[in-house]
């Protein structure tokens, strides 16, 4: 395995590389794993059985080793745990614009100030890239700050008052736990949550949406001051899985889990993974 990781990447509130060596170390048990930095992964991936992507840091650091990788592993069939048919932030942020006017339960968006009649009136917007990650570039902007925008290639969602935010995290399309953050200011302080059926149904809906066959996603959503849960987005190509807030036995039971994904992926046959993977715009 192919175990591709950013051990040196700083995330606000999260501890990548911790995370990573402990699953690296708990997955080698089962598979003879080489840890790799992203960039190197496109000249590395042919020797190995099966690619899994981790914490390995936003894209948009290194967007043409990633679309080399990307291409590469189409190309030749690769395994690659997430798979690359992914149509939520794998792909950018443009999927928020087309399930928020489809009616799905998202965070209203549109992307570009001619859209803005489309949202609720509030009094601050949340304005960040398509392509960004980590809250690089997010603004909040009051009404009049908005208009002036000229940048075409942003989201605008409406500020809106939330009681927390909760995060669901599914192998392939299996449920495997759920986290929130009861304080809203400190998005990765977070605790165990037991999710409703109705919550359930919610985070997967979006699951069933996106398709993956093979990959680790993570549902990330808010509960307004209402009670509704609405979809902040869908990590769907490396999300941050939290390991250390969870029990020791969700824990074991996520790898044992995990493992049992892998081990199937690498058992299929080269070339039949991929074929409907999304094609990325231009960054």
């Amino acid at each position: 395995m192919l175990f591709v990781t950013d051990l040196s990447y700083e995330a606000r509130g999260r501890r990548y590389g911790d995370e990573d060596l402990y699953l690296s170390s708990r997955l080698r048990e089962t598979f003879d794993v080489a840890l790799c930095h992203p960039v190197d992964a496109r000249a590395l991936m042919d020797r190995f059985d099966v690619v899994l992507v981790r914490n390995s840091g936003p894209v948009i650091y290194y967007p043409q080793q990633y679309q080399a990788f990307r291409e590469h592993a189409l190309a030749t069939g690769a395994r690659v745990f997430n798979d690359l048919t992914g149509k939520a932030d794998m792909a950018g942020k443009q999927y928020l614009v087309d399930l928020s006017q489809a009616g799905y339960p998202v965070i209203p968006t549109v992307d570009g100030i001619e859209g803005l009649d489309r949202l609720p009136d509030c009094e601050s917007y949340v304005v960040k890239p398509k392509f960004g990650a980590d809250s690089v570039g997010l603004r909040i902007l009051d009404p009049t700050q908005v208009r002036g925008i000229d940048d075409d290639d942003v989201l605008i969602q409406p500020h809106v008052e939330i009681d927390y935010e909760v995060s669901f995290y599914f192998i392939d399309r299996t449920f495997e736990y759920a986290l929130y953050a009861p304080d809203s200011a400190q998005r990765w302080r977070l605790r165990a949550y037991e999710p409703t059926e109705t919550d359930l149904s919610f985070a997967r809906r979006f699951v069933d949406w996106n398709g993956i066959a093979h990959g680790i996603q993570r549902v990330d959503a808010c509960r307004t001051s209402e009670g509704t849960l609405l979809l902040v987005e869908l990590e769907d190509l490396n999300p941050y899985l939290s390991l250390d807030s969870i029990s020791d036995e969700r824990r074991r039971t996520f790898v044992r889990h995990l493992t049992g994904a892998l081990s199937e992926l690498a058992s299929t046959d080269p070339g039949a993974v991929g074929d409907d993977a999304v094609d990325l715009p231009t960054r």
